[in-house]
């Protein structure tokens, strides 16, 4: 049986589906924009857009029951492949030294509002 997460620690969906979902011990989050959940607004550039995506996992596996540390899997879409160094920079400080979680980092052409970058997350309970 499913389980719908949901907070106002970060943004409210933007169409039909849940910020995430819980099933079996797993913590599936939708892709995360970085969207200010006080204020509705996008930060400028990749870095600041990255720690605001990551901030609302963040929030969302709080609410579940979990934290980053139980990460196994993420997928970051990029809107700009040249952003992917400064992107890891701000990555790599929500997880602790070492353990990183499995990862996939794609270019798409677009993404929704028009941001730099969105992050999903897969996460055990």
């Amino acid at each position: 049986m499913k389980h719908i997460i949901r907070t106002d620690n970060a943004p409210a969906a933007i169409g039909p589906y849940a910020q995430a979902t819980e099933a079996g011990g797993l913590v599936i989050t939708s892709g995360q924009l970085p969207i200010d959940p006080a204020t509705g607004a996008m930060p400028d550039g990749i870095q600041a857009q990255t720690k605001q995506s990551l901030a609302n996992i963040s929030a969302i596996l709080s609410a579940a029951g979990t934290n980053m540390n139980n990460v196994l899997k993420t997928t970051v879409f990029l809107k700009d492949m040249n952003d992917f160094a400064a992107m890891n920079e701000v990555y790599a400080t929500f997880f602790m030294e070492g353990q990183c979680p499995s990862r996939s980092a794609v270019q798409v052409a677009r993404l929704p509002k028009d941001a730099l970058v969105e992050i999903e997350a897969i996460a055990t309970k």
